[in-house]
């Protein structure tokens, strides 16, 4: 299985940190690396997004978790799981801040050839994480 991950410590409350991600990151998705998201954060969800990784292609996701304000889910990939990406955000408290963690795990028979044309993508990843730092720690 491959996986791409980050986390970063926010001087923020979870809640917080879970208002951003849910709300201000839908409505700002550029500012996150995030050329474009249709669709609702909430369980069961359909999604689509276009990154700056792939600009040209549509990514078709489901809110999979939703489990405010500590998690969500999103997966994505082919029919009969053939290939499978699963992205895990996760919020805990650490502190008087929080601590922001986002994994992507690609898994199915097809993964091993699929993810060998997936580019890196800890630099998105770690940009994503970034961004949501300063605007969560922003005075509104």
């Amino acid at each position: 299985m491959k996986t791409f991950e980050t986390e970063i410590q926010i001087d923020a409350a979870p809640a917080r940190v879970w208002h951003m991600l849910t709300d201000d990151m839908p409505r700002a998705p550029e500012a996150y690396g995030i050329l474009r998201l249709d669709g609702t954060l909430a369980k069961g969800a359909k999604l689509k997004l276009w990154s700056e990784v792939s600009p040209k292609r549509a990514f078709a996701l489901k809110v999979t978790g939703f489990d405010a304000p500590h998690s969500m889910v999103w997966t994505g990939g082919m029919p009969f799981g053939l290939f499978v990406g699963t992205r895990t955000f996760t919020i805990t408290g650490a502190g008087s801040g929080s601590t922001f963690h986002m994994i992507e795990v690609f898994s199915g028979p097809m993964a091993g050839l699929i993810t060998k044309s997936i580019p890196d993508l800890t630099p998105s990843f770690k940009k994503f994480a970034q961004t949501l730092k300063q605007r969560a720690e922003q005075n509104d």
